[in-house]
């Protein structure tokens, strides 16, 4: 009786993935604000498999946040105004960092202030911090005053990451609002700035209302919108973005399936952050890592970086069939 040989395993992908000067192990990262310091999720995530933790946002000082209600659920979303509550730099540094750094993952560490001399004095003192494999400008948190200041206006966006890309050799994501009338013009003003990558996008603004008692659910009125409902509007922007910027993007928003972390690949994001997916299931980041190599195998491809960007655009005045579930009837 003849013996077939068993078939050769088929080859792994390469997953990793360049923002700029910064080098990721594969392109499924977490969250600033939904994923804690880490050490909240150690018991349902294997944490050094990530391609990058955005730990919660610091700023120069304590805060203690917004008055509640500071969440309130939606029906595809979540609305926030938690209000960037954390314990200061001096406490991430003595207390949260070195965890972080020992989990293995690349730590991208998210910085706010309420003027560029807040971000600039913080890049500062992460600078040369062992660990540290980039910060990210959070210039676009819709729930403390100013927040968005900084991430609406080209010319303060564009000043805010020149000033920290002087004080620092770290590279720079800019975090980005979607709640502006051009965001390609905000990506470029980062880009000349000195951003080595732009994340794209923070939360949508808006509100809930009981109207029985009359009054808005959330103690701040207004707050920002994440989760499904906000998933094509990030897709817009990255879409306008990679057609008009050159450097790298990071794709948030709605990220719930594989599927989804596709579509922002394809469309240009090298690289995902999993949001408000990590309330309703912790392991969803691994879950996602996990199910990338079979998503790119469906694709013929070998790495990231042949799939990244490869949106096929329709040619104007071609007249192809619409796909499943279009109307194009619909005005």
């Amino acid at each position: 009786m003849q013996h077939r040989s068993p078939l050769p395993p088929e080859p792994t992908p390469n997953l990793a993935v360049t923002l700029g000067r910064l080098r990721l192990p594969n392109p499924i990262m977490v969250a600033s604000g939904t994923f804690g310091y880490g050490r909240e999720m150690v018991d349902y995530v294997s944490v050094g498999r990530l391609g990058g933790v955005v730990p919660k946002t610091i700023t120069p000082l304590p805060r203690q946040g917004n008055q509640p209600w500071r969440t309130v659920e939606t029906a595809a979303g979540l609305l926030n105004s938690i209000g960037l509550d954390n314990d200061g730099i001096d406490s991430f540094l003595i207390k949260l960092l070195p965890w972080l750094v020992a989990s293995g993952a690349p730590v991208i560490v998210s910085i706010a202030g309420a003027n560029a001399g807040d971000f600039i004095d913080l890049a500062r003192r992460l600078d040369g911090v062992v660990g540290i494999a980039a910060i990210e400008l959070n210039v676009s948190c819709p729930n403390v005053s100013h927040g968005v200041d900084l991430g609406t206006d080209a010319g303060l966006c564009r000043d805010v990451v020149a000033g920290v890309r002087e004080a620092t050799s770290l590279p720079i994501l800019a975090k980005l609002t979607p709640n502006v009338t051009s965001i390609v013009t905000i990506a470029k003003a980062a880009s000349e700035g000195g951003a080595d990558a732009v994340t794209l996008v923070n939360t949508c603004q808006g509100m809930a209302v009981d109207w029985r008692r009359r009054r808005p659910m959330l103690g701040n009125v207004i707050g920002g919108l994440s989760g499904p409902a906000i998933k094509p509007i990030a897709l817009r922007c990255v879409h306008q973005v990679r057609q008009a910027v050159g450097i790298p993007i990071v794709g948030v928003g709605g990220i719930m399936t594989i599927d989804d972390c596709m579509e922002f690949f394809v469309t240009g994001a090298s690289a995902v952050q999993v949001g408000t997916a990590n309330f309703a299931e912790p392991i969803v980041s691994t879950r996602l890592l996990d199910a990338l190599p079979a998503a790119l195998g469906e694709l013929g491809a070998g790495s990231m970086t042949d799939v990244i960007g490869t949106l096929a655009l329709p040619s104007r005045g071609t007249s192809e069939p619409p796909p499943k579930g279009d109307r194009s009837d619909a005005v």
